[in-house]
């Protein structure tokens, strides 16, 4: 789940337009290679790559998971 986004003006607003907001439910779904760059991230509904040095501007939190669902 996104905790918050912490990056310059311009990445965070691009962060936001495509479901990075506080409170979505995030997951990575497959790390490329070499250095895990970029990383394909799935947020509300749609999957998108991420380079490395962007995913580093969102802080996430882990919640846990029970039958697929998320915990609240």
């Amino acid at each position: 789940m996104v905790a918050r986004i912490d990056a310059e003006d311009s990445l965070a607003r691009r962060l936001l337009e495509i479901g990075f907001f506080p409170g979505a439910a995030v997951k990575i779904v497959a790390a490329m290679w070499p250095d895990d760059d970029p990383l394909a991230v799935h947020v509300g509904g749609a999957t998108f790559a991420l380079r490395r040095h962007e995913a580093d501007g969102v802080t996430v939190t882990h919640e846990p998971v029970t039958d697929g669902v998320t915990a609240a």
